[in-house]
């Protein structure tokens, strides 16, 4: 297959939905000669920020000379973000040889009257075929939704990190803190360190799977913390320290999410743990691989001038999150939101959140099957100004006009959102 024709065959392969378990992809990795297995990794899990943590991760071990792959999921713009090595996404030409590869197995598994593996278990494995070929030596695996059950659950970590837990996918992982914390805490291995920002009874639930599977676990707050000192420009200043491992250092991180503190937090955490076993995590490769680390999506600057912002901000812990980081870098400045979300999305709590009545906005449909038509969702909302756009680019255009000189103009609601609004932002600046 060439490139498109392997998105057409991830086309095909959506019609099975999303079907969790881990029969499928067992069987079907055990066929592929369990490529997983080929390399160490670390897998990272949470409501909010399991993304941001991984590329943290990621960066942190590419600093310290290990050739690292980083798998992650939805992607913004190309299905090719999903498969990175120290940074880079695949070509669309390898894209398409993992994929094609994969197909093969899969063929061979459902000739044996075995179940159809679905899309993101296809991509899973084709992306641990591909780390296995290039070489790599670390993996940060990000899962995909929850974790028990999860495909990338077929991992034998060196840390499990999961970054918090709030109410979010509870259509699949439970209508309560409590059972959500329960998938989540489905990546907790035997014997493996176990890093965590959850807190109250999510924290009581990680900390019971924790000493069922006998691993230690560093909690924050009681075994590491992190304080935000301020802002460099576009770099906030953290200090970062955990006592048990003589550490206390002042960091710098580029991404300005006020968020990004914790997430920064759980991954020196996680750095610190691994190096037992692997000495080229150092101090120097902590600091420059925070210092130069890559996320696209959250809480990220497009341009300066004018101030444009994408952020995902899909469900109301995000969003509040988003709205406290433009308190804190733009304040007094006007903001103005490009904003659609999805109908399976608590679209109430994130606008409760995000917008206030001194905003303006500019409502659209984000490019997904699952949008909220823009004419459904703008009577939901109370703001100074609210236009409806037909496109994602007119909605761009008319969100800066609003917003002036003066103003920040901020695309969130939906990752089918602002990957639209980076292409065409990515496209110009080109």
């Amino acid at each position: 297959m060439n490139y498109d024709q392997s998105l057409d065959y991830l086309e095909t392969l959506a019609t099975f939905g999303i079907k969790p378990g881990l029969t499928r992809i067992e069987k079907l990795l055990d066929l592929m000669g369990q490529p997983q297995l080929r390399y160490r990794t670390i897998h990272v899990t949470g409501t909010n920020g399991k993304g941001s943590t991984t590329a943290m991760l990621a960066a942190i071990l590419k600093a310290a000379g290990i050739k690292t792959g980083m798998y992650t999921s939805p992607h913004l713009v190309s299905y090719t973000e999903r498969f990175l090595i120290d940074g880079q996404s695949a070509s669309e030409g390898e894209f398409a040889a993992a994929l094609t590869e994969t197909a093969h197995y899969v063929d061979a598994m459902v000739a044996e009257g075995e179940d159809q593996p679905t899309e993101f278990e296809v991509l899973t494995a084709a992306a641990f075929h591909y780390f296995a070929q290039k070489g790599v030596e670390w993996a940060v695996i990000e899962v995909g939704l929850g974790g028990l059950l999860d495909s990338t659950n077929v991992i034998i970590p060196q840390a499990s990190v999961i970054t918090n837990v709030m109410l979010d996918h509870t259509d699949r992982c439970g209508t309560t803190v409590k059972e959500i914390a329960f998938h989540k805490a489905g990546i907790i291995k035997p014997g493996v360190p176990v890093i965590t920002a959850a807190t109250e009874e999510a924290l009581d639930v990680m900390i019971e799977k924790a000493a069922e599977c006998r691993s230690p676990i560093y909690q924050k707050g009681l075994d590491f913390q992190a304080v935000r000192l301020g802002n460099q420009g576009m770099m906030q200043i953290i200090h970062v320290a955990a006592p048990g491992f003589e550490f206390s250092e002042v960091v710098k991180l580029p991404l300005i999410g006020v968020y990004q503190v914790e997430n920064c937090a759980n991954a020196v955490m996680t750095a610190l743990c691994l190096r037992k076993n692997e000495p080229r995590i150092t101090n120097s490769a902590i600091h420059a691989g925070l210092q130069n680390v890559v996320w696209f999506g959250r809480a990220e600057v497009l341009k300066k001038d004018p101030v444009i912002i994408i952020d995902g901000a899909h469900n109301p812990a995000g969003a509040k999150a988003l709205r406290d980081t433009l308190n804190s870098v733009f304040p007094g400045r006007p903001i103005t939101f490009l904003f659609g979300v999805l109908r399976d999305k608590d679209r109430h709590g994130i606008i409760k959140e995000l917008i206030s009545p001194l905003d303006a906005v500019v409502v659209v449909s984000p490019l997904s099957p699952r949008a909220m038509p823009a004419t459904e969702l703008a009577p939901e909302i109370s703001a100074s100004h609210i236009e409806i756009a037909d496109t994602i680019a007119e909605g761009l255009e008319r969100a800066g006009i609003l917003a002036g000189a003066d103003g920040v103009v901020c695309a969130a609601g939906s990752l089918y959102l602002i990957g639209v609004v980076r292409s065409l932002i990515v496209g110009v600046q080109e």
